[in-house]
């Protein structure tokens, strides 16, 4: 499990997380929702340990994070993470793109990592673009690409920042049916996400974020469909 133990997070003098603490269970599908700047995608960096923490504690699977023996490049390895911007190495096929981190970080031979491309991209519903570029695919399937790539690592954990907040609005379907079934293997999510919908449909949880601290959580539907707090109440009103 990754337990987020009063965790606070600034950027010169603005704080962003103001001691957030929570838990996340394997196997469970967290959604992130609120407001730009509220800390949600901060959390992920720093749940990755690709941002620092001033104070508070993040442990994933008993690894503490930010303690300074920690192999975070090892670690890394059980968190899978997909950006808004789908990062893509523009000159590698789409084989070649998720064939990569497992060949340079897994050290796996050259068949096992194109074995484990293949499957990866075919499972993603792009068995049939394993050698085109990145420019020669959609916006939706190059996000696809890039979930493909965090998948090959065999990540225990996925984190998800806002990705499909890049997308024309008809390629999002694409991905969130790509999320959906990711949902139904029981990877553990944690997803940044506008996607109120989505989120109802798929979370176990939701919580929102307001002003760097947990404002509310709880089950998906509950929160999204009756709010207990006010101002999740006008955020939600404001979105649906």
């Amino acid at each position: 499990m990754i337990i987020i133990e009063n965790v606070h997070k600034s950027f010169g003098k603005v704080e962003v997380l103001k001691g957030v603490n929570l838990t996340v269970e394997k196997g469970e599908v967290l959604c992130l929702i609120g407001g730009s700047g509220s800390g949600k995608s901060t959390l992920l960096m720093c749940i990755n340990a690709l941002e620092t923490i001033q104070s508070g504690r993040i442990t994933v699977d008993g690894i503490d994070v930010h303690a300074p023996a920690t192999n975070r490049n090892k670690l890394r390895t059980k968190l899978g993470i997909v950006f808004q911007q789908f990062n893509a190495f523009p000159h590698l096929t789409a084989r070649a793109n998720v064939a990569l981190a497992p060949r340079q970080v897994l050290k796996t031979s050259r068949v096992e990592a194109r074995d484990l491309a293949e499957h990866y991209l075919a499972h993603v519903g792009l068995g049939d673009k394993l050698d085109h570029f990145p420019s020669q695919l959609s916006g939706g399937q190059q996000q696809r690409l890039a979930i493909a790539r965090a998948l090959a690592m065999k990540p225990d954990y996925m984190l998800l920042d806002e990705v499909t907040s890049a997308l024309d609005p008809e390629l999002v379907g694409e991905v969130l049916d790509t999320l959906r079934l990711l949902a139904e293997e029981g990877i553990t999510i944690i997803a940044v996400t506008h996607e109120i919908p989505f989120a109802r449909e798929v979370a176990d949880r939701v919580a929102f974020f307001h002003q760097g601290v947990i404002h509310e959580i709880g089950p998906a539907k509950d929160l999204i469909s009756n709010p207990q707090m006010e101002r999740t109440q006008e955020f939600l009103g404001k979105i649906l």
